[in-house]
């Protein structure tokens, strides 16, 4: 994706600068012969994960407090608004626009205290100069010509200005620290460090999420998340415009703990043994409704029909939206999904044959030799679970090939199990035994 216009413009202002780093003139020059950059200190809030979905990442902003003016501002470049015309349509398609904001920074901190969430500040160490060019970089960009841009989860979000801008104030330093540097996590592993808590929507989104954010990434792109950035700011030195070598943050301050809410990991927590147990004891329940079968034909023939029409319906859905997001819209962190090879719409049939099965339609007569002449819905049915059975095999054996890996086992040791059971391959295990 495209960087926002705003960074070109930010280079651009380097350009035009006499010395190597921001303008060593910038500002007017008091009786004092300091600048007005000597009067700014520049900060970086990290705010921890909140109630609502969108915030379970946390959040970032820069502030830039003023002691001529006695301001402290808050730029945020995370805003947005379901009142946006086709906000929802555009957010279904993947084509979301944010905006960057100011505002006076206690109204925002008691915002996100009452919210119950952490709130911590880093003072970054720059030379006045520089502060200076921060300040009217950001306040460049608030300007409503500018304040418009297109927003990625992982490529440009909230951080990434802010980040770019801490790059660019360090002449390069950052990123040439970071930028190829090995990072702790893929990028699934860090979404999923943050919705543990959460077993539903973190098996719903680890499902939707495609292979191509299985790949190592560096501590650059890692930096996705604000409290990444935060950790790395904090650890960083540099040498600035005067040749000094200094920490990028000169102090830390917290200003609120959240209390009682869920933490991020800092280890990636296994969840595929979890929904291998529930997989396991879904495929338990039904082979006892197959023995329920066998000793009450038209109870058990109702329950059976009936979970596989409820189990079609799921994941039929889920796999209509997997497909959608992957062939017409520009959610590109669902593409290149193996998911799709054995969870897709193909599952909706399992609803009509499902219902058809417990209302004891479509069994058809029998023929001479006592066999249904035509096929049954529960045939289908088994035909249908087969294959789901093995696209679910072929995903991981295609997952061998480097270049077709996906973390796909959470959904893998939920649906096989279920899907074997289902299946016509117990039937033709048992049909093909020697008698002894």
């Amino acid at each position: 994706m495209k960087r926002p216009v705003f960074i070109y413009v930010f280079a651009l202002s380097l350009l035009l600068t006499a010395l190597p780093g921001f303008s060593q003139t910038a500002g007017a020059v008091d009786g004092a012969g300091r600048s007005r950059g000597d009067y700014l200190t520049v900060k970086l809030a990290v705010m921890g994960p909140g109630d609502e979905l969108y915030f379970w990442w946390g959040h970032l902003a820069l502030i830039i407090d003023d002691a001529v003016t006695g301001t402290s501002r808050f730029y945020d470049y995370g805003l947005f608004s379901f009142k946006n015309a086709h906000f929802f349509t555009n957010f279904l398609m993947g084509r979301l626009l944010y905006s960057v904001g100011v505002s006076p920074a206690e109204a925002n901190y008691r915002v996100y205290r009452n919210s119950n969430r952490d709130i911590t500040l880093y003072t970054l160490d720059l030379p006045a100069s520089t502060k200076e060019e921060i300040r009217r970089f950001v306040e460049n960009n608030v300007l409503p010509e500018n304040r418009d841009y297109l927003y990625h989860h992982f490529k440009n979000n909230c951080v990434t200005p802010v980040l770019n801008i801490i790059d660019t104030a360090t002449g390069g330093q950052f990123r040439a620290e970071y930028g190829e540097a090995p990072g702790r996590y893929t990028i699934r592993q860090h979404v999923r460090r943050h919705t543990w808590f959460n077993p539903s929507f973190d098996w719903f989104l680890n499902f939707m999420m495609g292979q191509d954010i299985d790949k190592p990434t560096t501590v650059w792109e890692e930096m996705f998340l604000p409290q990444e950035l935060g950790n790395r700011i904090n650890e960083f030195t540099y040498t600035d415009v005067n040749g000094r070598e200094r920490r990028l943050v000169s102090s830390v301050e917290v200003l609120n703990r959240a209390v009682d809410r869920p933490a991020i990991l800092d280890v990636p927590r296994k969840q595929w043994p979890r929904a291998l147990a529930l997989g396991m004891v879904t495929a338990m329940l039904l082979c006892g409704v197959y023995a329920l079968r066998r000793r009450r034909p038209a109870a058990g023939r109702i329950i059976l029909g009936s979970v596989q029409a409820l189990l079609g319906l799921f994941f039929g859905v889920v796999g209509l939206a997997l497909f959608f997001m992957t062939f017409f819209t520009n959610h590109d962190y669902t593409y290149h999904n193996i998911n799709l090879l054995y969870i897709n719409p193909l599952l909706f049939a399992a609803v009509p044959w499902g219902i058809m099965m417990a209302a004891g339609k479509g069994q058809g007569a029998l023929n001479a030799e006592g066999r249904p002449a035509v096929r049954s819905p529960g045939w289908y049915l088994q035909v249908l679970w087969t294959y789901v059975f093995f696209g679910g095999i072929a995903t991981m054996v295609i997952k061998l090939l480097p270049a077709f890996y996906q973390q796909n086992q959470v959904t893998l040791a939920m649906v096989l199990p279920a899907a074997l059971v289902l299946s016509r391959i117990p039937r033709w295990v048992l049909t093909r035994r020697k008698p002894v």
